[in-house]
């Protein structure tokens, strides 16, 4: 009997051997995965649930009153002035989008490729790339909008160059208005596509590329059939990330132009639509918090469904090396 309750004795201290370190084990890793669960769960999912909640109630002033339904959505969507300056910031917040996508991703990825083909200075070129990200917004904001006056340093630059032709109120004529900001901050994050992409490069393995030269594929043909496809996790990353941020767009267009989207509107964005509808009126200067909480849903809910889209759309383009 001995042999047997020692056997006995020893697999019940392996199993709780074995349960200690499975214990220590998902210790850890709740330890870790904790904190980022609850940054989620307090800043992001709370405020999603909130908005919608209060977007089903009316509202006086502050005062939550009666449950509504869906008829704060429905004043957004069919009444005036809202479904006026939804429909006007939604297409500038699309404008945005798609100039991130082709300008600002684009120099990004031929900014990556070239960094990575190791050129002469290329330390420096990272640093001068990356170095407006760095910068804060509201700093970049106010600097640019001094140089973008009518008597400011680009109007001047363009006189010193015999261009007055081409000098403009740049951010007091509603046809430029948008797309100003819009490059100024396409100047301020190209440099982090540029480094995603360039580690991304740097990240495939130099005989594939080699292979391809051998087999006759010229640059090009070497960067788009083998490296590209190789590239697309860091191009749903980026791409992701753009389209978050097209779509809550606040700090660039508060700090360049204001919160009233000025001139006439033209460089209103849901998120500065929204901030004024909630806190300050639209055009009556009361918060309609009802509806302000509608339009933080529907930036919730677009976000969501666009980037779901996009990481559907690249994930199957995505090869093994």
């Amino acid at each position: 009997m001995e042999p047997v309750v020692t056997t006995m004795q020893t697999m019940a201290k392996q199993k709780a051997s074995k349960r200690k370190k499975a214990l220590i084990k998902y210790g850890w890793i709740t330890f870790f995965v904790a904190p980022g669960l609850a940054i989620v769960a307090i800043f992001i999912l709370l405020p999603l649930f909130m908005s919608l909640s209060n977007s089903m109630y009316s509202w006086t002033h502050m005062i939550r009153e009666d449950f509504v339904g869906l008829e704060n959505f429905r004043r957004l969507f069919t009444t005036f002035p809202f479904w006026d300056r939804l429909s006007n910031a939604l297409g500038n917040n699309m404008r945005w989008l798609l100039s991130s996508m082709l300008i600002q991703n684009t120099l990004g990825l031929l900014f990556g490729y070239a960094l990575s083909r190791q050129l002469r200075g290329g330390k420096l070129y990272r640093r001068l790339l990356f170095i407006p990200v760095l910068f804060s917004m509201v700093a970049v904001g106010f600097l640019w909008r001094l140089y973008l006056r009518p008597e400011g340093l680009l109007n001047a630059a363009l006189i010193m160059f015999g261009q007055s032709d081409m000098t403009r109120a740049w951010l007091g004529d509603a046809q430029i208005a948008t797309f100003s900001i819009i490059a100024v901050n396409i100047w301020r994050w190209v440099g982090f596509p540029s480094l995603v992409f360039m580690t991304a490069c740097d990240a495939i393995d130099e005989e594939i590329v080699e292979s391809a030269m051998l087999d006759g594929a010229n640059e090009w043909q070497s960067f788009w059939k083998v490296l590209f496809p190789l590239m697309i996790p860091a191009v749903t990353v980026i791409t992701v990330l753009t389209i978050i941020g097209s779509l809550n767009v606040f700090e660039q267009v508060f700090s360049m132009a204001g919160l009233e989207g000025p001139p006439n509107f033209s460089t209103d964005t849901l998120g500065t639509l929204f901030y004024r509808t909630a806190f300050g009126g639209v055009d009556s200067g009361a918060p309609v918090i009802g509806v302000g909480s509608a339009i933080a849903v529907l930036i919730y809910v677009a976000t969501f469904a666009i980037s779901l889209l996009s990481i559907w759309i690249t994930r199957s383009k995505e090869v093994e090396m």
